[in-house]
Parts: structure tokens; sequence; C-alpha cells
């Protein structure tokens, strides 16, 4: 791979033999086109399947049942779920008051780009379509992060192959990224104008096209201060519903094909067994009604003089147990939990059994959890290298700060058992000090712990005095 320099030679290359070259994508992730088939649900076989259409007969149209089970955009919001309900966690590790204020100052930009949000929307992006970008950036705005003024105003953009972006990483042959790029589409006025960014380093580069025309450059390249590439990149090999999507269509075509012989036979047909030459059909009926909106069947039979209504006797147990254990074998192998309300009441369990339940998803969130970790540990260091630009006086305290970054799988939150276990196990004394209790109860922010150990102090005190001044009989 050569250099990134030698890739850009605007003075040398042509704007379209750079692109070329920048869009050389060196790891395979499936094209979004090929997923977007299996994710939209209009777009599974038994709606696209040529030797399954809507019949015609005598100008009249037969309509073909067609039931969906959206398997992929299920896995997709319970993987985002039970990765991001609970916010991702930043501990701060700091050893002077600089550092302290340096903490305060990168959570508060967290915090005013909806970052609980971002995840979830930035989750739902990579587990449906294999890879996203978020591009960090600076505006020329006043703004105050956590009391300290600032004259730039910290900013992220996300891009994903579901919004129509197409993502080119260029790694090197260390696996280091030493380009991002992404084009994607807006409209101005009447044209439709394609772009093609560029974050190397060093510079911002962007081009455009418009009306499939040549490129050329949209702006001068714009320098980056800070030091390295202004957006995180991240993909995976298969979309979080893995291999499951066969196991869905069939389900599909299961429950359709059921469907249409419900709707045929379900109809109750008037049946007349009869020797008697008198005893004839209804002169306004034929014997099979053309279509499925005729209100019975009516046929005659030769036999003894009988007559009676005769439905059609299905194989319910039979279609239920082929379509339970397609829908088992499902959640099974992707190690995601049933939580639908018919299947959390027909099972009725305490809450301590129903905790054991989510063992399983809580290892896949661990599995899952490697890429995010470094995603965001990346994302942390980039807006370090923005923030000691931003705050020059803090720059060595931005350096020198320590931030782990912790996801919490989703889990009912009954801890009641366990509290009193570990009381038993101490012969009743204490088990943790006041100061954790509040923490650990999440009734209060983290910056305010100090504050509320102060309010709980002089209400103690209060009352102490209340008391000692109570008059005596």
């Amino acid at each position: 791979m050569p250099p990134i320099n030698e890739i850009i030679d605007r003075k040398r290359k042509l704007a379209s033999q750079i692109i070329d070259e920048l869009k050389q994508k060196n790891i395979d992730v499936i094209p979004w086109a090929k997923l977007r088939k299996e994710y939209e649900p209009k777009e599974h076989p038994v709606y696209t399947d040529r030797n399954y259409r809507d019949k015609v007969r005598r100008g009249k149209t037969e309509k073909m049942t067609r039931i969906t089970y959206s398997i992929q955009k299920q896995a997709v919001k319970r993987m985002k779920e039970l990765m991001f309900t609970i916010p991702v966690s930043r501990k701060y590790t700091t050893t002077t008051e600089q550092e302290k204020q340096a903490a305060a100052i990168m959570e508060a930009i967290f915090k005013k780009n909806r970052i609980n949000a971002l995840n979830l929307k930035r989750g739902h992006k990579l587990f449906a379509s294999c890879e996203m970008v978020t591009i960090w950036f600076a505006q020329m705005q006043d703004t105050t992060y956590a009391g300290v003024p600032s004259k730039l105003k910290l900013r992220c953009r996300v891009f994903s192959p579901m919004d129509g972006d197409i993502l080119y990483p260029l790694f090197d042959e260390y696996d280091d990224l030493i380009a991002l790029s992404v084009q994607y589409t807006r409209r101005k006025g009447t044209d439709e104008l394609t772009y093609f960014d560029t974050y190397t380093d060093a510079y911002h580069y962007r081009w455009v096209q418009t009306n499939n025309t040549g490129w050329v450059e949209d702006m001068q390249p714009e320098p980056i201060n800070i030091g390295k590439i202004a957006g995180i990149y991240i993909h995976r090999d298969l979309p979080i519903w893995e291999d499951q999507s066969d196991n869905g269509y069939e389900l599909e075509w299961s429950a359709s094909r059921q469907g249409n012989y419900l709707r045929k036979n379900s109809r109750p047909t008037w049946v007349i067994y009869s020797d008697s030459q008198q005893v004839t059909a209804p002169k306004n009926k034929k014997q099979e009604p053309s279509d499925d909106n005729a209100g019975r069947n009516v046929l005659r039979y030769g036999q003894k003089d009988k007559a009676e209504y005769a439905t059609w006797n299905q194989a319910t147990d039979a279609l239920k147990l082929h379509t339970e254990e397609l829908r088992r074998n499902i959640h099974t192998s992707l190690q995601l939990p049933d939580m639908s309300m018919e299947q959390m009441k027909a099972t009725p369990m305490s809450g301590e059994a129903r905790k054991m339940l989510f063992i399983d998803c809580q290892m896949k969130v661990t599995d899952e959890s490697g890429d995010w970790l470094e995603f965001f540990d990346r994302e942390v260091n980039v807006i370090r290298a923005f923030c000691k630009q931003m705050f020059p006086s803090l720059a060595g305290a931005f350096e020198t700060l320590t931030v782990e970054n912790k996801i919490t799988p989703f889990q009912i939150n009954d801890r009641s058992q366990q509290i009193k276990d570990m009381s038993e196990g101490t012969g009743g004394k204490q088990i943790v000090s006041r100061r954790t209790a509040i923490r650990e109860l999440n009734l209060v922010p983290e910056e305010e712990l100090d504050e509320e150990e102060k309010r709980i102090e002089e209400e103690e005190a209060s009352t102490a005095d209340a008391f000692q001044n109570e008059p005596t009989f």
C-alpha cells in the first residue's frame, strides 16, 4: 500500500484517479443491497417469488396470502436494546483538579451530543448493515462545557449504508487506518449532487459530482489540527441475524400456504346426500363458487337422504409444532430472548428465575462488546485530541486523563435477594458505605454525590438538634 500522500497527489493525478484508488476497499463487507432484501419484509420471497402470484380468473383476482416474520428487524432491535438500554458508562480516573475539570468537560461533550441515544442509533445501523462510521468535527460557535466557555462546538455525524452512504476505509499493510472516505448524495435545488469526502490525519478533502459529470474539487483541503483521523469506523462480518433468514422464510411460507388453505377450505360446504331426483341444488348455485367471497359451497351426492355442513379438518398440531420449532431454533441460534408480551405472560416465574433466562443473552453481549469497546476507546481519543485544541490550558490534563468504557448488558434489576444474602452473611452488619449505596441506586448523578452526602449530614444534624431541644417532663 503506497503512502496516503502518494495516493492523494492532486498535482499529478486527476480527481477521478484519486477517488478510484481511495475506493480500493481491502476488507470484505456484505453490500447493503443484498442485506436489504433480508432486512425488509416486503423484499422476502413470499412477496417477490414469481411463482407465487395472485391468480386472475374470469376478471376476478384471487389474492394469495402473504404473512411475513421480520426476524431480521427483531434481532437488530433486540441486540441494540440488550447492549445499550443501560447506557454505556465512562469511568474517569483523576488525580488532580485539572484532570477532574477535563473529565467534566469530556463528559459534557458526550451529553450535549446525546451519546446514549446516539449509541442506540449506531448499534441499529451496525447490526443491520454490517458497517458504520462516526465523524467528529468542530464548528465555530460559542458554547460552554461543564462551565468552561469555548469558541468551538464539537459535533458528530453518523454515516451508514442504511442511509444510502457508501463507506471506503483504507488500511495499510499493518491494518492501520490511513484514510476514511464517505460517498453520499444530497439534493441542491433540482440537482442531485454526489459528494466524496476523505479524511486523513492531516487534511479533509471533498470532491463533488453533478448529474453523473466528472469529479471536481468542492473545496480546498481543510487542515485537521488534531493529528489523527477525526472518524471512527467499525464493521462486522455478518448481520446480527446471521444465517437465520432461511428459517424465517420457511416460517413465512408455512403460514402463507396455511392462510390460502384456510380461506379456501374453511368456508362451510352444504352437502346433499340423496337418491331422489327431486332434491337438487339451488338453481342459482353452481358446483364450486368462482371466488372466495361466496357464502358456501354446495355439493350433491346420490346416497341416503341426508343433508349437513361439511368442514375441513386441518392438521393444526403438525403446523403448530413446525412453526414453533422454527421460532425456537431462531432464538436459540442467535442467543436472543423471545421477550414478547405473549411469551412472558405464558410462563409465570419469579424475578430471580427470569434473571437466569438472560444469562445466554449476557454472554452474547460480552461476545459483541470487544469491537464496540475498541470503537469507544478510539472515539475517546478523538475527542481528547479535539479537547486539547479547544482548551489549551488543560491540554496536559486531557493527555494524562484515563477513561475506561464499560458496556452493561440489560438484565432484570432485582437485587433484593442478593442484598439479603450478603447482609445475613455478615451477621446483619452494614455491607457497603452510604456513598456506595447512593451511587449504586443511581438516583443521583455521579457529579452530585458529594452534595447529596452533605445534604444527608445536614438533615441528620438538624434532626439530632431538634431531639436534644425537646422538653422533658
